[in-house]
């Protein structure tokens, strides 16, 4: 029941965050925009909702969770709300940070949550289903702002997905429950310092930096790459660019949840091994995402990364709660969100940058060597820090 009720939180966090992308021809149209000033409306989100990471892990290891994730969903809506009301360009760079600052404090209590409900023989899986709610809420946001927008305007699908967030917040203030505290018997460290007694928490977050960072490429550039390159109307390049990845990213997900909660069984880096595999199988397909000149193939290619980056995604927070004490798994989402969207919050202004000098096609596909970079430092860490068999759970 908890993972269905914060599934539809998620489905809006990313709905909410994904509608923009989808509108950046009619914003540029409208308020005369740079593609580089694109890229920072995309990119205030992140940056902000990096540096609000670890302050927001460590008030959700300290306060309700259930206050702090309906308090947000309801922050977040109601700037979604006033997004719709921006006229300028520096409007739509304050609303688009403070609406990072809102999501910032939902994945950290989430996840601890979840955590508090299932050991690691469900972990993977438990997360796994929840994740699925990044890909559905990520092709709504993208398919309905494009459809909206082309036919309403950009403002309306801000409107429709700020509104209905709010309602989600009124009936989750009645029926969320929260789950006991586990029980700790001394907290000699501070939340951070503790985080990093195990080093491979230092790999998992650098990992995790590097995948973010080219998929936020992916979320940010791919509808007005589809859009400029390929010729679609707003409505498809919104919906291409959402659908065909992210229902793969559905199956890949569950797929990486059932084969993670398995290894993890019997082997230490059970889940470490199943993201690793996500990595290295993703890599040809990011390559051919950016390259080709056909639609079936660019189909088949953004199906196959999304699968495969499924795989990864399954077990980002599972992996890291392997991996640090129970009391800090708040935390240490938060300073892993905080890290890797550092990273993707570079990259919609880099990928415009590069564009400009080398063609989006080459820097989409050139991103194939972060993926393949991440890949290998992901196998090197399990193999130093996480080798041998499970023996208790």
């Amino acid at each position: 029941m908890l993972v269905a009720l914060l599934w539809f939180v998620c489905f809006f966090n990313y709905a909410d965050r994904q509608a923009i992308f989808s509108v950046f021809p009619l914003l540029k149209a409208e308020m005369g925009l740079t593609d580089i000033q694109l890229g920072i409306v995309g990119a205030a989100f992140m940056w902000v909702y990096a540096a609000i990471g670890p302050i927001a892990g460590m008030v959700g290891d300290r306060v309700q969770r259930k206050t702090l994730i309906v308090a947000a969903l309801l922050f977040w809506s109601l700037i979604t709300i006033c997004t719709a009301l921006s006229t300028n360009y520096l409007q739509l760079v304050l609303f688009r940070a403070l609406e990072g600052f809102g999501e910032a404090f939902y994945f950290p209590a989430s996840m601890s949550m979840i955590s508090a409900y299932h050991t690691s023989e469900t972990r993977s899986r438990a997360m796994s289903a929840h994740q699925s709610s990044v890909y559905a809420g990520t092709i709504a946001g993208g398919t309905f702002a494009g459809v909206l927008g082309q036919h309403y305007g950009w403002r309306s699908g801000f409107y429709v997905f700020g509104g209905l967030g709010v309602l989600l917040a009124l009936v989750l203030l009645a029926v969320l429950k929260e789950p006991a505290r586990e029980v700790v018997a001394e907290r000699s460290k501070s939340s951070i310092r503790g985080l990093f007694d195990n080093p491979m928490v230092a790999v998992l977050i650098t990992v995790f930096a590097g995948a973010n960072f080219v998929a936020m490429i992916f979320l940010t550039w791919l509808p007005t790459f589809l859009y400029t390159k390929f010729h679609m109307s707003l409505s498809l390049s919104g919906f291409s660019s959402t659908a065909y990845l992210q229902v793969a990213s559905v199956l890949g997900v569950l797929t990486g949840g059932v084969l993670a909660d398995k290894l993890s069984r019997k082997y230490k880096g059970g889940r470490m091994m199943t993201q690793a595999i996500g990595l290295f199988c993703g890599v040809p397909f990011i390559f051919l995402t950016g390259w080709t000149l056909s639609v079936p193939v660019l189909i088949l290619a953004m199906a196959g990364f999304g699968y495969f980056k499924g795989l990864y995604d399954a077990n980002i927070f599972a992996s890291l709660h392997d991996v640090v004490r129970p009391e800090h798994r708040a935390t240490a989402v938060g300073v892993m969100n905080s890290i890797g969207y550092l990273g993707g919050g570079l990259a919609p202004v880099a990928i415009a940058a590069a564009a400009g000098r080398y063609g989006m096609s080459a820097s989409i596909s050139a991103n194939s060597l972060v993926y393949l970079g991440v890949a290998v430092l992901m196998v090197l860490g399990t193999r130093r820090y996480m080798s041998g068999k499970i023996v208790a759970p």
